[in-house]
């Protein structure tokens, strides 16, 4: 039985995870994390799109 959460709580939680992985090793890779944290919080495909475009930024910023 899942658990109601409010609306954007995955995404949240996703960037969180995100953040998390890469403040413990800021060498890695960011899209695999973005791929693994869309299969492991279940997100929709407009969530999923967001993440990648919002991390692809990132990444360009650098």
């Amino acid at each position: 039985m899942s658990s109601i959460l409010p609306q954007g709580e995955d995404l949240r939680r996703a960037v969180k995870w995100i953040s998390s992985h890469l403040q413990e090793n800021q060498d890695q890779p960011v899209m695999p994390l973005v791929q693994e944290a869309i299969f492991k919080f279940d997100l929709s495909p407009m969530d999923a799109d967001f993440l990648i475009g919002f991390y692809s930024r990132k990444s360009e910023d650098r």
